[in-house]
């Protein structure tokens, strides 16, 4: 670890510090969190992936910040990613339960509000799963479009709204690691069981845990460009 990272660890300690040891501020956020859920998801997402993908870089090629990251464009996308992220919640948390219920699983539409148990270790099991092989794929290939074309613009927020030409930036992905590593790996033995807790936790609590993991998904994509670098 080099000083530089210790540095980084302690910014980051004292910008959510505040939000731990200050009752009023933890109030302030459980409040705007359950009356602005789709703003509060916007901003959870823009601050917590877009570190994600910090991290990333300095895994990537040790350094925190470079010219043409675009750090603004990344956070303004992952914001809006998150408000997706919060709908899919939404409509799998409802969804899924109830297609369990008609399948014959009792008890399956409320099992998520209810007391931890098997029915709702199940219920949270299948609608991960459901949210994450219907949903996830598209995302992260939406994903991988976006952080594409930012890079193609030099990281500039003017760049991040001009047309993107999708039909290029699909013949540019590295198609071999998305399936193998990025769809194969990470959606059964990563994102699966982690938003099986995520369904656990209450649903105000869920897309905050959701972006607390996509710092863990900046180190992911971090692993797949590596792998993408070494494959070539």
């Amino acid at each position: 670890m080099k000083l530089k990272d210790i540095y980084f660890i302690v910014a980051i300690l004292f910008f959510f510090s505040p939000f731990v040891v200050s009752n009023s501020l933890y109030e302030f956020y459980n409040t705007f969190n359950q009356s602005h859920a789709i703003i509060a998801s916007f901003i959870k997402f823009a601050i917590l992936a877009t570190l994600g993908e910090v991290i990333a870089l300095r895994i990537r090629e040790g350094i925190y910040y470079r010219q043409g990251f675009g750090v603004i464009p990344r956070a303004i996308v992952w914001g809006f990613i998150g408000i997706t992220i919060k709908f899919a919640f939404v409509i799998f948390s409802t969804g899924t339960p109830a297609l369990l219920e008609y399948l014959g699983l009792e008890g399956a539409t409320k099992a998520l509000s209810s007391p931890f148990g098997a029915t709702k270790l199940a219920v949270a099991f299948f609608t991960s799963a459901a949210m994450n092989l219907i949903f996830a794929p598209v995302f992260m290939t939406f994903h991988k479009v976006t952080d594409t074309h930012i890079i193609w613009n030099g990281g500039t927020i003017k760049g991040l709204f001009r047309p993107i030409p999708f039909a290029k930036i699909f013949a540019n992905i590295d198609w071999s690691v998305q399936w193998h590593f990025v769809f194969k790996k990470t959606i059964p033995f990563f994102w699966i069981p982690a938003h099986t807790i995520t369904f656990l936790l209450p649903p105000h609590a869920r897309v905050l845990f959701a972006a607390l993991l996509g710092i863990v998904l900046g180190v992911l994509l971090a692993v797949a460009s590596l792998k993408s670098q070494k494959d070539c």
